[in-house]
């Protein structure tokens, strides 16, 4: 639940703006809890990565293999997200950098993820650490929702601290 309640909450802050206030107002934790599967060992499945600060998650990051026909090879970084009291404190940077070391870890050497067309702040963010729109676009629909999305690629190493400073 309290994956959901992070998913939730950064969605109404992050996404403001950029969907109908209506829809992220009427989002509840409950409803997303179920959608989350932490139990699986199959590599093929996603594997949610959690940050935890004095026992509450402030975020968590989800990778599997990019699920785009034409990256069969590569990695994807499906979701990173940060509760709105955890922006700015690092929370982000830590989510990011474990992801990369668990897709390189797993074989991947490239990453694709989808950014939501207009997310300024998340723009930033995986520029800062490497990640470039590739050209390909898509609209697509999630939680009932169409939206626009853009998809970034980066190259995965070894490095750690990815984030240019």
């Amino acid at each position: 639940m309290d994956v959901a309640r992070v998913h939730v909450r950064s969605w109404q802050a992050g996404y403001r703006g950029l969907l109908p206030d209506a829809y992220l107002d009427g989002l509840r934790p409950e409803e997303r809890a179920a959608r989350y599967n932490f139990a699986s060992e199959n590599v093929r499945d996603p594997v949610t990565i959690v940050a935890v600060d004095n026992g509450m998650i402030c975020g968590f990051a989800t990778t599997s293999p990019a699920r785009d026909l034409d990256v069969p090879d590569d990695g994807e970084l499906c979701a990173l997200y940060v509760d709105p009291e955890w922006w700015g404190r690092g929370a982000g940077r830590a989510l990011i950098e474990a992801a990369r070391r668990r897709l390189y870890e797993t074989g991947f050497r490239n990453a694709v993820l989808w950014l939501l067309a207009g997310n300024d702040r998340a723009d930033r963010f995986y520029r800062m650490d490497g990640w470039m729109p590739d050209g390909s676009s898509r609209s697509d629909t999630m939680w009932d929702v169409t939206v626009d999305e853009v998809r970034y690629r980066s190259r995965l190493t070894e490095r750690i601290n990815t984030f240019s400073r």
